[in-house]
């Protein structure tokens, strides 16, 4: 199998796109070891802890990325300059994972032939 990339761009409420993406990576993830999660632009905050759907009436909940350590997901990586450009520090985050500078982020993500965006 290829080596995926799943890239999450879109903020976590208004629509089920971050849901979508991680059940994705979670189902891939019993099929390949190569596989690369990414958090660019409003992707950063599906990382936030402590999210209220509710507060906003939201409908969708707002997924739980803490899986990725238990599928053993362990290539998941986070845009230094989406965080900065959003004022969000890396304590905010309800998961570890590498913070890297635009060149590093690009590097990486030139390692997988096969992308997904959510």
């Amino acid at each position: 199998m290829n080596k995926v990339a799943f890239i999450f761009r879109t903020p976590p409420h208004g629509s089920a796109s971050g849901r979508e993406g991680l059940d994705a990576v979670l189902a891939t993830s019993a099929l390949s070891e190569d596989i690369g999660v990414f958090f660019i632009d409003d992707g950063v905050y599906q990382l936030l802890a402590d999210q209220d759907p509710s507060l906003i009436l939201g409908r969708h909940y707002a997924p739980t990325f803490g899986l990725l350590e238990l599928y053993d997901v362990d290539n998941v990586y986070i845009s230094a300059e989406a965080l900065a450009e959003r004022g969000l520090p890396v304590e905010r985050l309800a998961i570890e994972a590498a913070v890297l500078s635009p060149a590093e982020l690009q590097q990486r993500l030139a390692d997988y032939p096969v992308r997904l965006s959510f």
